[in-house]
């Protein structure tokens, strides 16, 4: 492998880290606003990114609750999916990259894809069905704007891991037969 490829590899490892991070610190800072939000909503004002919704939890506890576990749930399983991003940039071997573990991560990875674009959408036609009964959800559409786009990533990422599990079947075979 030359130099290039190996320097461009690591530099990926590095960014895969600072998005987890950044990732992390977006999950937490979701999680201590809803809990401040029931303690005390006057202080949610000056929280991450000051997701308000007060004025829901004074409309219906139910909605309130569906939607932040939306917003908590995705926000978690973007952390956890670069967490298995990291894991299979740490632990494939560049020199021979067919091996059991790869696939299996890739697999995780697309599952974790889908899931996200899936909870996504759901969450999206929520918002939009509880929109037409007159509850005001727009500042919440940033969480989900981009659900189509896990869903297509998710089926992209899933056949590079059949085509990945193929590799490593031919190359087992071609060890054997050696």
């Amino acid at each position: 492998m030359s130099q290039t490829n190996n320097f461009i590899f690591k530099g990926l490892r590095i960014v895969a880290w600072i998005i987890f991070v950044g990732l992390c610190i977006e999950a937490g800072g979701l999680i201590v606003n809803f809990i401040f939000s029931l303690y005390n909503p006057d202080f949610v004002s000056k929280l991450y990114q000051k997701l308000d919704l007060s004025e829901l939890y004074a409309q219906s506890k139910w909605v309130f609750f569906s939607m932040y576990s939306f917003v908590i749930s995705i926000a978690v399983l973007k952390a956890v999916l670069f967490y298995v991003i990291i894991k299979l940039v740490t632990e494939i071997n560049l020199i021979k990259p067919f091996n059991e573990v790869v696939p299996k991560q890739i697999f995780k990875i697309s599952y974790y894809t889908l899931s996200i674009g899936l909870l996504s959408y759901l969450a999206r036609q929520t918002v939009q069905n509880l929109g037409h009964r007159g509850y005001s959800l727009d500042m919440l559409n940033e969480f989900w704007v981009d659900s189509s786009a896990f869903i297509m990533m998710a089926g992209i990422v899933y056949v590079i891991g059949i085509i990945f599990a193929r590799g490593v079947e031919i190359q087992n075979e071609n060890e054997l037969t050696v």
